[in-house]
């Protein structure tokens, strides 16, 4: 305004014409403007238009080969994400000068362009529907635990507060590597940091992924990856070789003969030949997990089926197996073999079957009687996995069922008599003594930095004591990984000249074990090395892992647990103590072989007063969905009736019913769908389950399968911390910008069009192995589709979308909404949780209203992992009964009223089919003539004083009701079909029809007053309720 206001002033004319003033001003506005690279202003120096635009053109030539120039001579300094990072800064930043009162003239006209677009237009909005079926809404009683279990003793005392701060030396670490990037190129492990702790040649990657590519996809693509067993190729391929002087100067045979168990032999077989279940108490390495299977093998109970062994642990499992083949003198997989998730070591003349419990729990859901097993040996039962709990109450039912089968549970602890008591006093045998001696040492003070006192005492031992391997425990693969550095860095400093003196050490091999290894690099902690073997490795190796020549343990106390947070839905791996039971098995590895001595980095009075005795049942501190659909599609009803040897807690089994019954596995009154009875049969989590079912009704099935195998491996990305940005830059290559999910199918197409080339994936940062087992994975899956008739679609060149709808339909529990910048909440248990920088979404440009992701990873932030955007309609169609879809023509209230009235008429449907329970039962009156209150005695244990129990209140609100005595109760809306419950959903309809024609019908005014009672009573407690909206 002012610069307008200048140029049509009178001054302007004064004199007849322009001052010299005036015109310098021009020159100088000129010469200001050609050095911006514009000449708006140049006519006042009598410049043409042509020459202007010649000369803008130019410019702009020079400016397009000096950017060129530039491109091809250096990299960016930042990728697409950090540039979205500060995106996201900037705008917060502007958002904060908005509210100070700062207005942006061309910004505040688009965002006022943007309201009134939202204003006027079809915007959308999803709002939860404040409607729970009657068996979730806390009534009915599906658990005899009722509180919460904790994870540690006491949360203030000395372990916990220490595991709550974490490893100083860690974090350290992490900052000196990203100040200082290193900028080799290399793959995998070879070429970096841990890579060269490891001694991992990059030559030899080399030449292995050479010798890998001529398995590459040929052009018919007729590899069949199922045949491709990782871990049972990669043990195959080794020699077994002695390590420990024992081992060198005896024989398999007089191995075996030399094991505690062998002196008890006859003994055992006796008791067996007595008993139907025999529990076996003994030491670590007394050598139950490896002779009890072949002691029954030569007594001849393979001729009646195979021998199965469960283990907690993959690994196990598949080492167990290798061993024992090894001393029957047979071939990995032929009499002995082992099965794990998604592979199968094991053939026809297989009498010895070593497995995962996950495997053999599946394997009950189509044989509930396992009459291919003539026997189970549930291996380490102490360490109480999931799997391992519900299958103490499967094989009870088995025992009660068969008379020739035999059940032997298998334990390092001496608390045996909890197992004993649970199969009703079943005899417990004690195998005597240890192989060997081992010393314990305590520390005198607890450890302040765990991570850096267990280099400090490894250094010490392997600088200090006699031959021997070091086995270090740690928690996770962040802490294996500091820890393997710094064992590096640390001899190297050794090996440094101090005062004048060049202090020298022997040379060590360092090596990692956790699940995400690849297996091969996990084999190499069983290969024979020339110095002395420092392994570092998580609570995998706690059980069933013995590895010849181990001498030395360093148990920091700690150990990650998966805790389970029902009240907001969320799964966190936490830091914790370990419990007594855990640190006498650490204390075992060291005496499997030879004498051993452990170290223990806490003091005698942390290990007495701040460990729990046993650590607590995974049932109880994790996400049971699985378990209940499983135990659903097992024809168990009521959940109280089956025999857990722990309950689980009450609100996480209502979590878990909820996730299921939104996922439409469940009906509403807590049964199992027809889609709930074929998601059963895949072996997979339920929402991964749910997608395939969705996928057949949209014709996505074989894209759909790719995703979910995906998810069922470890990560297939590479992302090593000294080479973090150009294996980011990598990823970036493939993104989808819609979806994390449509980005992982988006690199295995890629990854088939290359035939499956391992040089294609170092390029690119993906693990080639991990790739091959999604292609094993996918095989398999399509064989459980096969039998599920389900065909095997594909969508081909076609939309997307059709991907990203099936994703949806299984994460219904999964739903968020954007609330801020980078932030979400989730739609029913609103708990916040954000993009994490390496999603496909996070540098988009553009933020979804709607997401819904796989699970959520809490750090520093609650992450989202793996996310898809999704159109707010598909929320409202695909889950009607959880949501509705608002906009401008939406009346709320008329929803509200109908889920109170839906509520209302089911609690009335309850009450007279209780009331019509109670008359049939005790031969009183009929419902019409009841006034609806009984006066009844519980005798089942669980009450609130422990015994009887009298109540004066209607039956249907009884807190010890099951889901067996419940009605069916209709939906407040139809369900999508994608479920698959029309006919389920048709039945309901008319049994509540049938219901308020016979309350029309009833007479009496005693009996309408007390339905009119009940109705506002119902009506009351749901304006209580809050609505929750998206």
């Amino acid at each position: 305004m002012a610069a307008a206001a200048d140029e049509s002033s009178p001054r302007r004319h004064r004199g007849g014409g322009m001052s010299r003033s005036k015109k310098g001003r021009e020159y100088d506005r000129a010469w200001y403007d050609d050095e911006e690279g514009g000449a708006a202003h140049s006519s006042y120096l009598g410049v043409t238009d042509e020459s202007n635009e010649k000369r803008w053109a130019e410019k702009e030539e020079r400016y397009r080969q000096d950017q060129e120039k530039n491109r091809l001579t250096r990299q960016p300094r930042m990728s697409v994400q950090s540039r979205a990072r500060n995106r996201d800064g900037d705008a917060w930043e502007l958002s904060r000068l908005a509210q100070a009162g700062f207005s942006f003239r061309k910004e505040m006209a688009e965002n006022v362009g943007d309201l009134t677009t939202d204003d006027t237009g079809d915007r959308q909005a999803v709002v939860v529907r404040n409607y729970r079926p009657p068996f979730l809404d806390g009534r009915v009683q599906f658990s005899f635990q009722l509180e919460p279990v904790s994870v540690v003793k006491d949360p203030t005392a000395d372990l916990p507060t220490l595991a709550k701060k974490g490893s100083r030396a860690m974090r350290h670490l992490k900052e000196t590597q990203d100040k200082t990037k290193m900028r080799e190129r290399f793959w995998e492990v070879a070429g970096s940091k841990i890579g060269e702790v490891m001694g991992v040649n990059s030559n030899a990657i080399q030449g292995e992924d050479e010798e890998e590519d001529e398995d590459d996809l040929g052009s018919g693509d007729e590899v069949d990856y199922r045949q491709s067993n990782q871990y049972g190729e990669a043990l195959k391929k080794q020699k077994t070789e002695a390590v420990s002087e024992f081992a060198k100067s005896h024989t398999i045979a007089e191995q075996r003969r030399s094991l505690p168990v062998y002196e008890v032999r006859e003994q055992f077989l006796h008791v067996l030949r007595e008993h139907q279940v025999v529990v076996v108490v003994g030491e670590t390495g007394s050598g139950k997990t490896t002779q009890l299977t072949q002691y029954m093998m030569e007594a001849g109970y393979h001729k009646g089926g195979i021998i199965g062994c469960t283990q907690p642990r993959r690994v196990a499992a598949v080492s167990v197996a290798k061993r024992v083949a090894d001393e029957t003198g047979t071939e990995l997989g032929t009499k002995v073999g082992y099965a794990i998730r998604f592979e199968d070591v094991t053939s026809d003349e297989t009498a010895i079957k070593y497995m995962t419990d996950g495997v053999l729990l599946r394997e009950s859901l189509a044989d509930k009687e396992l009459d291919k097993y003539s026997c189970i040996i549930m291996d380490e039962a102490h360490e109480r996995s999931l799997n391992t709990d519900v299958l103490f109450g499967v094989l009870k039912e088995v025992v009660a069922i068969r008379s020739d089968f035999r059940l032997i549970i298998t334990s390092a602890t001496m608390d045996a008599d909890k197992f004993s008591n649970f199969f009703k006093g079943t005899p417990t045998f004690n195998i005597p003594g240890r192989t060997f001696p081992v010393e314990t040492l305590f520390a005198k003070t607890n450890a302040q930095d765990y991570v850096q006192a267990a280099v400090d005492q490894a250094l010490s031992i392997h600088a200090s004591q006699p031959e021997g391997d070091i086995l270090i425990f740690m928690t996770g693969q962040d802490d294996i990984e500091a820890t393997c550095i710094l064992l590096a860095e640390g001899a190297e400093q050794v090996g440094q000249t101090r005062d004048g003196v060049k202090m020298t050490m022997e040379p060590m091999t360092i090596l990692p074990i956790y699940s995400q290894l690849p297996s091969d690099l996990q084999a190499k902690i069983f290969e024979k090395s020339e110095h002395r073997k420092i392994i570092v490795a998580t609570n995998i190796a706690e059980t069933s892992l013995t590895v010849d020549g181990i001498k030395y343990v360093v148990d920091t106390g700690f150990c990650k647990l998966k805790v389970y947070n029902p009240s907001i839905g969320l799964d966190s791996l936490q830091i914790t103590p370990i419990s007594q039971a855990n640190a006498n098995q650490r204390k075992g590895r060291a005496g499997r072989t030879g004498p051993g001595v452990c170290w223990r980095l806490y003091t005698e009075h942390s290990f007495f007063n701040d460990m729990l005795a046993n650590t607590v049942p995974e049932i109880q501190r994790t996400n049971l969905a699985n378990v209940v659909l499983l135990l659903k599609s097992l024809g168990i009803k009521d959940l109280l009736k089956f025999d857990f040897m722990d309950p689980p807690p009450q609100e996480t089994m209502l979590n878990s019913m909820l996730q299921l019954w939104v996922l439409g596995a469940l009906d509403d009154y807590g049964e199992l769908t027809k889609a709930g009875q074929k998601m059963s049969q895949f072996p997979l989590d339920p929402p991964l389950s749910k997608m395939i079912l969705c996928a057949d009704r949209l014709g996505c099935v074989d894209e759909v399968l790719v995703v979910v195998s995906m998810l069922s491996v470890p990560s297939i990305f590479y992302r090593p911390k000294d080479r973090a940005e150009e294996s980011d830059a990598a990823r970036e290559k493939f993104f989808v910008p819609e979806s994390d999910h449509l980005t992982l199918l988006y690199i295995y197409q890629q990854w088939r069009k290359h035939k499956g080339s391992a040089q294609w994936c170092a390029k690119h940062y993906l693990q080639v192995k991990a790739l091959r087992k999604v292609a094993e994975v996918k095989s398999q899956l399509v064989d459980s589709v096969k039998q599920q008739k389900i065909e095997l679609s594909t969508i081909g060149l076609g939309d997307w979308d059709v991907v990203r709808k099936a994703i949806c339909a299984g994460y219904f529990h999964n739903a968020a909404k954007l609330r801020g910048i980078g932030e979400y909440i989730n739609l029913l248990t609103s708990v916040p949780c954000h993009l994490h920088p390496t999603s496909a979404l996070y540098g988009m440009g553009h933020t979804p209203e709607y997401v819904v992701y796989h699970e959520v990873v809490k750090t520093a932030k609650e992450y989202m992992q793996h996310v898809t955007a999704i159109e707010p309609a598909w929320l409202a169609e695909l889950g009607s009964k959880v949501f509705v879809l608002k906009d401008k023509n939406t009346d709320l209230a008329k929803v509200r009223k109908e889920d109170k009235k839906s509520q209302a008429e089911i609690e009335l449907l309850y009450k007279i089919e209780e009331m019509k329970k109670s008359s049939q039962k005790h031969g009183g009156s009929s419902p019409e003539e009841s006034d609806g209150f009984s006066t009844s005695v519980d005798n089942r244990p669980g009450g609130a004083d422990g015994g009887c129990e009298t109540s004066l209140k209607p039956r249907f609100l009884r807190r010890h009701q099951h889901p067996s005595q419940q009605l069916p109760s209709p939906a407040p809306a139809s369900e999508s079909s994608y479920a698959g419950e029309e006919d389920d959903e048709g039945a309901d309809s008319d049994r509540y029809e049938r219901e308020m024609k016979r309350r029309r019908r009833a007479p009496g005014r005693r009996h309408r007053s007390t339905w009119s009672a009940s109705s506002d009573q119902a009506a009351s407690s749901e304006e209580e309720s809050k609505e929750t909206t998206g």
